[in-house]
């Protein structure tokens, strides 16, 4: 059961930005990202690389005396990484504090766990490839399985694009309050606007003042959608007033919606609605996509 304290664990000032890398020009996007972001909230950066041992002796396992040379090899190739990466991280976050950490576990499972303590963690990703070619993978299984927040950063070696607005999925769930929550904070850290972004196919609720959506006629679904979203944004606006919020509902689906204002947002903020043991595979179709796909940063807010 979720308390307080675990809600407000990766606001201590102790948690760091983590970020996963592997010394492709897509990790190197992501520390980036995350060292400018260490940089605006004033945390540590975390820098990590897995090496995966556990497939390696399993690949190796017939062949006792490789092993020691390989592992050290890794070792060394892996430093490294590291080392290349830290430097990137200080030319741009020279104030912020920069650690690395080698870990021997698989890369997935090495976020994971520090995402429980960590205030977000930030992996990079490729446009384009398929889900199949993310099935297991680590991007998808650190979005699906972290803890907090997850930022997925394509890597598209294109820069951000840091005067677009902050847009957020809103479906009305308690994931997508979550990740309004989120979305607002970044808006004003950002000095940015808010974009709220409510599909009529992202209802949840199915019903609209105690009356079925299907009771309403067509000719006021729009209007009642405008005004269940102004509901859902009061209190978020009462927190944040100085965020300019312009709300947006459509009658298409969220992801080609989203996808389009990745084009000129410089973040996307949705919701993860991964649960049980199969949360890695029910990241949720709109989310899944986008992380692979979007043109700008991904935020994916797991709920408390």
């Amino acid at each position: 059961m979720s308390t307080r304290h675990d809600a407000d664990r990766h606001q201590l000032a102790s948690a760091a930005v983590v970020v996963g890398t592997d010394g492709s020009a897509t990790a190197d996007a992501a520390v980036r990202w995350a060292a400018e972001t260490a940089a605006r909230k004033g945390r540590h950066l975390l820098i990590v690389h897995g090496l995966d041992l556990a497939v390696t002796r399993t690949v190796l396992g017939s062949h006792l005396p490789m092993m020691s040379s390989v592992i050290e090899a890794m070792h060394g190739h892996g430093d490294h990484i590291l080392a290349e990466a830290r430097a990137l991280a200080c030319d741009i976050a020279p104030d912020r504090t920069v650690a690395t950490e080698l870990s021997e576990a698989n890369p997935a499972k090495s976020l994971i766990a520090l995402s429980e303590s960590a205030h977000l963690v930030v992996i990079g990703a490729t446009r384009g490839d398929g889900m199949l070619a993310h099935l297991g993978s680590t991007l998808l299984a650190v979005a699906g399985h972290g803890h907090g927040t997850t930022v997925v950063v394509p890597g598209t070696g294109e820069p951000n694009h840091r005067s677009g607005p902050v847009v957020v999925g809103a479906d009305g769930s308690p994931v997508g309050e979550a990740a309004l929550g989120a979305a607002f904070a970044e808006a004003s850290e950002r000095n940015a606007e808010l974009v709220t972004m409510h599909a009529w196919s992202d209802l949840t609720f199915g019903a609209y003042a105690g009356n079925s959506y299907l009771e309403i006629p067509i000719v006021d679904l729009e209007i009642a959608e405008h005004a269940l979203l102004a509901e859902r944004l009061a209190g978020w606006q009462e927190k944040y007033p100085d965020v300019t919020v312009t709300r947006k509902v459509s009658v298409t689906g969220p992801r080609e919606q989203l996808a389009n204002w990745s084009k000129s947002a410089q973040l996307l903020v949705v919701g993860s609605r991964g649960r049980g043991g199969f949360r890695g595979l029910l990241l949720g179709s709109t989310s899944s996509w986008l992380v692979q796909h979007a043109d700008c940063p991904v935020m994916v807010v797991h709920p408390n």
